[in-house]
């Protein structure tokens, strides 16, 4: 797939590969730029397999750097430029690059770093295309080559590097296509940064498909429907809690001038579908996957409301119990687990974390650590991940059930459930919550509306406002950021009383 874009910017140079920076940018002009990124780099001795951390956000030179990258069978380690201290350092110690490249601006954040000593540092201080310098003349990578190392959101814990193929990105690109039901002309907005594999997953998307990028540096709310209405989207992405902050805004008069058909991507919680669809006269495509199994694993274009569908062509799923027993519809929930026709489809593991990859690679399949379970019709329902619950009470609560819930509280922007040490016993829920913006939400209240809708092991012992939530790229929470200490946290009245009662028992 490297050679692809070389041969579409000599057989049809005119043809718009995406808009970026508000400016148009051609087949011809990417694969000139990529070129000689691909050439700069090896005259400074980077050979195919070498590994360079790239720290930019989205940009006409960091898009030419991947394209560049990818030539050139060097492999990509993208890492978000806010990143800082030993997350940084950890990305650094495991990958072992042989060059840093980062956005002018963030050489404070490499000085500071002692795992960066010693490895050469180049700063881009223009966001626009790099100039040509001839065709690359290197060897192009083959498919079950790496082609970058993409690390985990990290939202539970230190991050894992991905192994990702040039053959997974490519995936990636047919799934995106099946997913979101492209035609000629289509043109998808792209918020996510291309560190995240969100962002990624359409990277090569243009080299499958007679379709065109309109590629943003960052997601806006207030100004996303107007984005979109002027230039011209047919599709969206959506992830983590998008569909939920988009309808939390105000009515705006661009919601509905727009011409985006299809949202396509994961995380709509299923009271949002139906709402946001009817709104903004979009349809929503619900899918599951993660980076280990080329972005997308499975996709519902049949509407069934909270379903993730059915696996891609080249994947099979199984619902695998606690005692290794594979579960058909209606007998309950198991870990989602991954196998496919297709050799290369599934990362071959976490960049040189062989414990992590001996626990997740296995002979029966790639174990997901998320918890699935089958209707009827054989479509899959995403129920959380597996470590992603606290034991209260006896009984395992999941988050994603909990969060679900509350979201829907009218003052609610946003949510997040952990578990804390409870004075007896296992754990208690603490709850905490972002805020919608004009509201002054009581604590109490919230909880006793929740008491109608969750049973007693589920409902919160704590509630935590806060102004914002420490985020990934994605948006997503990194709850293991959140506070653990009882400093300015609600406690519910009734669950004093239970913890006497228990004292009192004993």
């Amino acid at each position: 797939m490297a050679n692809r874009l070389q041969d579409l910017g000599s057989e049809n140079p005119e043809r718009l590969f995406a808009t970026i920076d508000g400016q148009p940018l051609t087949f011809r002009a990417l694969a000139n730029a990529a070129s000689a990124v691909a050439d700069r780099l090896h005259r400074r001795g980077l050979r195919r397999g070498d590994r360079v951390v790239v720290m930019m956000a989205n940009s006409p030179a960091s898009l030419a750097l991947i394209h560049g990258l990818l030539c050139a069978g060097i492999v990509w380690v993208p890492v978000n430029p806010a990143l800082v201290g030993e997350a940084l350092s950890h990305v650094i110690r495991t990958t072992e690059p042989g060059l840093l490249i980062c956005d002018a601006g963030l050489e404070a954040s490499l000085a500071a770093c002692q795992e960066a000593k010693n490895i050469p540092v180049e700063v881009i201080s223009d966001r626009g295309l790099p100039p040509s310098s001839g065709p690359f003349d290197g060897a192009f990578p083959k498919p079950r080559d790496l082609a970058a190392i993409m690390f985990t959101s990290g939202t539970t814990g230190p991050a894992k590097g991905v192994m990702v193929s040039h053959m997974m990105l490519e995936l990636a690109a047919e799934a995106v296509s099946l997913c979101a039901a492209l035609v000629p002309g289509d043109n998808l907005f792209m918020w996510e940064p291309f560190y995240h594999i969100g962002g990624a997953q359409v990277l090569l998307l243009p080299l499958v498909r007679d379709v065109r990028l309109t590629i943003s540096d960052r997601f806006s709310a207030s100004r996303f429907w107007q984005q979109l209405t002027e230039s011209g989207c047919t599709h969206i992405h959506h992830l983590g809690g998008i569909i939920q902050i988009l309808l939390k805004q105000p009515e705006s008069e661009w919601e509905r001038r727009h011409g985006v058909r299809i949202a396509w991507g994961g995380g709509c919680a299923p009271e949002a579908w139906a709402p946001f669809e009817e709104r903004f006269g979009v349809q929503i495509r619900e899918c599951y996957g993660m980076t280990e199994c080329s972005s997308i694993t499975s996709l519902n274009d049949e509407g069934v409301l909270g379903s993730v569908g059915r696996p891609m062509p080249w994947f099979e799923i199984d619902l695998i119990d606690e005692d290794g027993r594979v579960l058909g519809p209606g007998e309950g929930r198991g870990e989602i687990v991954v196998r496919t026709s297709l050799p290369g489809a599934i990362t071959e593991g976490y960049y040189r974390n062989q414990e992590a990859t001996a626990k997740a690679v296995r002979s029966d399949g790639f174990h997901t650590g998320d918890l699935g379970s089958w209707n009827d019709d054989g479509m899959l329902f995403f129920h959380g991940r597996m470590t992603d619950s606290v034991r209260c009470k006896g009984e395992n609560v999941s988050a994603y059930e909990v969060e679900s819930v509350a979201s829907r509280h009218p003052d609610v922007f946003d949510v997040a459930m952990i578990g804390v040490p409870a004075e007896i016993g296992e754990q208690d829920i603490q709850l905490f919550i972002q805020p919608r913006p004009g509201s002054d939400p009581d604590p109490a209240e919230i909880w006793r509306w929740m008491v109608d809708h969750l049973a007693p092991h589920q409902r919160p012992r704590y509630i935590v406002l806060l102004a914002d939530f420490p985020r990934t790229p994605s948006q997503r929470i990194q709850k293991h950021l959140l506070p653990r200490d009882a400093n300015g946290r609600w406690e519910a009245p009734s669950s004093r009383t239970h913890a006497a009662r228990g004292v009192a028992a004993q």
